[in-house]
């Protein structure tokens, strides 16, 4: 196990303790100290680096955030949580958990996309007026560009129904299934030629198991990610807060 982050210790901490704390190794403490995402290391005369335990909470704080969204985007972060104010942190945390929790979502409605498509199939449920989308709708409720859906219909992933006179997209039922699943599909990292197999498959009898793996899968991945991401928040707030009081003036006598 890693050395503990002593509160009272606030340095110095050599770059070998540093690495231990913080699970990295001596080179990754320092490239990411180069990128930014650990504030610069103060040096000795003799050019050796000392850094404190901020450092270590920033380089777990990475760690975890890097797990949930990304190591770019972790790193672009951390440079900026050391210029922001609480509530600006306290909010680009929270974003994070919404994005998440909206993965969460559509990977549920992808489920439910997948039974209704196999439910479909033994007894079909009428399509009501109300149930059509337009590109513009359901891009937003994907959360997708409306070019991202005309590119799929152009791979044959999602096709739509049109209105002859403006040749304007209408999304029935089926499509908006497909859309859902698709989407689901492109964002556990499924290439087009993989998601059309997929897609194509889901008329065998044995089609939707294989998709309902993948689903389930991406459910459990975003859980592993909301949960780094729930480990990284105690050292995440131990960075905001030193952020915070060295930007805040000290009280000087009169």
């Amino acid at each position: 196990m890693g050395l503990q982050v002593d509160k009272a210790r606030n340095g110095p901490w050599r770059t070998a303790e540093v690495a231990r704390a913080s699970g990295y190794s001596v080179q990754q403490v320092r490239d990411l100290e180069r990128l930014g995402v650990i504030p610069p290391a103060v040096r000795s005369g003799n050019g050796y680096r000392s850094y404190t335990s901020v450092h270590v909470h920033a380089l777990r704080a990475y760690r975890g955030i890097a797990a949930a969204v990304g190591p770019v985007e972790a790193r672009l972060m951390l440079a900026e949580l050391r210029t922001e104010t609480i509530a600006e942190a306290a909010a680009a945390v929270g974003a994070m958990h919404v994005r998440l929790a909206r993965e969460r979502d559509e990977a549920l409605r992808a489920q439910q996309a997948l039974r209704a498509i196999r439910d479909e199939k033994n007894a079909p449920e009428p399509e009501r007026e109300g149930d059509a989308m337009t590109i513009t709708e359901l891009a937003a409720a994907l959360d997708v560009r409306p070019s991202t859906l005309r590119f799929w219909e152009q791979e044959g992933l999602v096709m739509p129904e049109r209105v002859t006179s403006l040749r304007a997209r209408r999304y029935g039922l089926p499509a908006i299934r497909a859309a859902r699943i698709v989407a689901a599909l492109r964002g556990t990292g499924y290439g087009i030629p993989a998601v059309r197999d997929l897609m194509g498959s889901l008329n065998r009898l044995d089609g939707p198991g294989e998709t309902q793996r993948i689903l389930r899968g991406r459910l459990d991945q975003i859980a592993l990610r909301t949960v780094a991401l729930l480990r990284a928040g105690t050292d995440l707030a131990a960075v905001v807060m030193a952020a915070q009081e060295a930007s805040t003036p000290g009280d000087h006598p009169g």
